[in-house]
C-alpha cells in the first residue's frame, strides 16, 4: 500500500473514496493547489495561479456530474506578497468562479512561505451523479480531447522555456457542457489529473476489471499528469449518441478500449508519495 492510499484507508466510508463526496443531491469536493508541488512561481502570474486553482477543483465536480454553486477558499500565501500582487491571485479566482457561476462564501488566510491554495467546492447534482465504481465487462472507454500537451509543457518549463498563457498547463480546458449532455449515458468517470495510465488504473482496481486497448496511445497520452480532461465508460450501445454529442459540442473523442476480465497492472511511478 502506498502512502496515499495508506492515508485515505483512515477515512474510509461508504461516502468517501471519489472526486466528490454526493450527500444530500449535493457533491463536495476539494483540491490543493501548492508551490513547488503543483507549479513553480516563475512560471505562472499570479492571476494565472489563482485560476488554475479554481479549475482544478472545478473539474471534480464535473466529473461527477454536478453543478458548481459555491466556494469556500483557502490561502497559505508569502509576506513578500504586495497588496497589488494579492489582487491578481483575487483576480484569478474571482474570474474563473464567475466564469463558473460560483460564489465564495468564505474560507481562512494565513502567512506561510510559500503559496498554497486549498479549495471546497459544493455543487449541484444534475439529475444523477456519475462515480468510480459501476463499471461492467464490455463497456468501451474513452476520453475526451487530446492528451500530452501538459507534460510537454512541464518539460519545457523545466529546461527554463516559457508557455504561452492558453497552455494547457497553464489554463485547462474543462469540457462541462459535453459531459453533462452525456452523462445519462456513462457508466463511470474522472478528470484525469495524475495522468490516463494512473488514473484508469483507480477505476480498473476499483471495479475488478481490465481493458484490451483498441488503439495505441503513446507515452505522452498515457502519462500527461493535470491534464483535466474527462476519463468515462459507457455501455457500447450508446457510442452513436456520445460521438453525435461530442460533434455537437466540438470536442474530439477518443474510444481507446473496452473492458474485459482481470487485473490491470500500473507500472508507473506514484505521483503523490
Amino acid at each position: 500500500m502506498d502512502k496515499e492510499k495508506f492515508i485515505i484507508s483512515a477515512f474510509a466510508n461508504h461516502i468517501n473514496g471519489d472526486d466528490g463526496a454526493i450527500v444530500d443531491g449535493y457533491c463536495y469536493s476539494k483540491d490543493l493547489f501548492c508551490e513547488d508541488v503543483h507549479f513553480k512561481h516563475p512560471w505562472m502570474s499570479l492571476e494565472q495561479i489563482g485560476a488554475k486553482a479554481m479549475l482544478v477543483n472545478i473539474s471534480d465536480a464535473i466529473a461527477m456530474n454536478a453543478t458548481p454553486k459555491y466556494a469556500l477558499l483557502g490561502l497559505s500565501l508569502p509576506k513578500y506578497l504586495d497588496i497589488k500582487e494579492i489582487e491578481n491571485l483575487q483576480k484569478g479566482l474571482l474570474d474563473t468562479a464567475k466564469r463558473f457561476g460560483i460564489l465564495i462564501i468564505g474560507g481562512d488566510t494565513i502567512a506561510d512561505e510559500k503559496i498554497n491554495i486549498s479549495i471546497t467546492i459544493i455543487s449541484k447534482v444534475n439529475h444523477k451523479a456519475v462515480f468510480r465504481k459501476g463499471l461492467k465487462k464490455g463497456d468501451l472507454f474513452a476520453f475526451s480531447g487530446k492528451l500530452g500537451d501538459s507534460l510537454k509543457g512541464l518539460n519545457i518549463l523545466l529546461r527554463g522555456g516559457k508557455l504561452h498563457s492558453n497552455h494547457r498547463f497553464i489554463k485547462p480546458n474543462l469540457r462541462q457542457n459535453f459531459f453533462y449532455d452525456i452523462a445519462k449515458k456513462v457508466r463511470v468517470s474522472m478528470d484525469i489529473s495524475d495522468g490516463l495510465n494512473k488514473d484508469l488504473s483507480r477505476i480498473l482496481s476499483l471495479n475488478y476489471l481490465n481493458v484490451k486497448f483498441l488503439k495505441k496511445l503513446d507515452k505522452f497520452s498515457l502519462n500527461s499528469g493535470e491534464e483535466y480532461e474527462i476519463l468515462f465508460a459507457f455501455d457500447k450501445k450508446h457510442k452513436a449518441f456520445i460521438q453525435n454529442m461530442a460533434k455537437k459540442h466540438r470536442v474530439k473523442l477518443n474510444i481507446f478500449a473496452k473492458t474485459i476480465t482481470g487485473r490491470y497492472k500500473f507500472y508507473g511511478r506514484e505521483h503523490h508519495f
